[in-house]
Parts: C-alpha cells; structure tokens; sequence
C-alpha cells in the first residue's frame, strides 16, 4: 500500500508536455487520441470528441491544460458477478416475449483474462473507473466491493497496490510510460480485511442473517449433544 514513485511525483506544464511527447513516440498499438473540441460526462468517466482534423498522436493535451488517453484494465475476479436478469422471459411460443418482467438479478463468473480499454482524462479518478467498468459489463453489484490495483513487474518479482479512490490512472501511465511490465492495471475484489456490509443490499444482508442463524442452530446442536454425552458416562460411572 505504500505510494508509488510515480504517485509521488509532480510535474508542471512544461515537463507534462514533454512526457506527452514521449510517450506518444513509444506508442505501437492503435490506441491513439486525439484534440478534443468539446465534452460530455458519461457517468464519471468523461467522453471526448475528437479533432477529425487532428492527426492521432497517442496522448494529446487539451485547452484547460488535461489531457486524454487509453488505460487498459484486466478483470481479476474470483467471485461471481451480479447483473439485471432479463426482463421479459420468452414464452414457449417463439418470437412471442412474455408480457411480465422479472425482477430479478442472476450472477456469472467473468471470463479469466477479460480486459477493457477505456477513454479517460487525466483527472479521471480511480473510484470513477470502477464505475465505468462495471457499467460496461452492467454489474450492478455495489462499487465499493471492487478495487483497481496498479500492478508492476520487478527483479522478477509482480508487486501490487490498491489505488486509493482520488487517485488518477491515466496519470500514473503517463509517468510510467506505456511498458505493460512497468505498470498495468487491474480491477479485482476490495479486500480490506474487515466485511464492509454497507456494500451488500438488504437481500444479501437477510440470507447472510439466516446462514448465521443455522450456524448457531448447529453449534449449540452440538455442544449440547456432547454435554448429553458427558453427562451420560458421569451417571455410569457413578
């Protein structure tokens, strides 16, 4: 968890400029951008238009002095995911949707590997993607149970740190440059080491309650089964 050498450096107009240009001559992949002209919000990551005019460079700057790019995330998820179940149900006759919604949701585990590349301004921030992500994919599992971690590769050995939530990606690409192996980014569950229940709906939290509830049930089951037992061999005894 401690700040990386990237997240620790400050760069003014100039040197942001230069590592711009930097960057875009490394670029090899056809993640380019472009000048924008105007912006949109999109649920917390913000949209650009492109320039058409504009030859594509890689990272461009803009007016009030952001700048825009590409980050690319790989989902790590162990646990299933929570999506909108469909909302009308086909009925046996084909081509004939059934009149009622369902509300439901349904759960699947997300594909090993999957990655997405998003558009993002450098003041994009990391709580921001995650919303992005799971929007995408219409996950409508609480945010909070995801984190981005930046993920580097070093003497051999893959080190990895939980961004914090103000923290903004694309920045931390620009100073690390476009290396993969230097830094990656991946969105996987928010372990924290404590149960954030504030996360969970109300459905969720009843059927945790009632797990519980059959836990005790079975272990007070138990305990008086083997006191019944002792007490048992005692009266032999006697």
């Amino acid at each position: 968890d401690e700040p990386s050498e990237w997240e620790k450096t400050e760069l003014d107009q100039t040197q942001v400029e230069q590592r711009i240009k930097e960057y875009n001559s490394q670029i090899n992949s056809n993640l380019f951008m472009s000048l924008v002209r105007g912006r949109r919000r999109a649920g917390g990551v913000t949209v650009s238009y492109p320039d058409p005019t504009h030859q594509p460079t890689g990272v461009s700057q803009n007016k009030d002095g952001s700048y825009t790019g590409f980050i690319k995330v790989q989902l790590k998820l162990v646990r299933p995911v929570s999506v909108p179940a469909t909302k009308r149900v086909p009925s046996l006759q084909a081509g004939r949707p059934h009149p009622q919604g369902v509300k439901r949701r349904t759960s699947f585990y997300l594909p090993k590997g999957t990655v997405k590349h998003l558009h993002i301004l450098s003041h994009t921030r990391a709580s921001e993607v995650i919303d992005a992500l799971l929007r995408k994919f219409t996950v409508i599992d609480n945010p909070r149970k995801f984190a981005l971690f930046e993920r580097s590769e070093k003497d051999e050995q893959v080190y990895l740190r939980k961004l914090g939530d103000e923290e903004q990606p694309l920045r931390l690409r620009l100073l690390a440059g476009p290396s993969e192996k230097v830094l990656s980014f991946v969105l996987k569950e928010n372990e924290t080491g404590e149960v954030n229940w504030d996360a969970f709906t109300l459905p969720e939290l009843h059927n945790f309650l009632l797990i519980l509830q059959r836990e005790e049930e079975e272990h007070v089951r138990r305990l008086r089964h083997r006191y019944a037992r002792c007490r048992q061999k005692m009266q032999e005894a006697l």
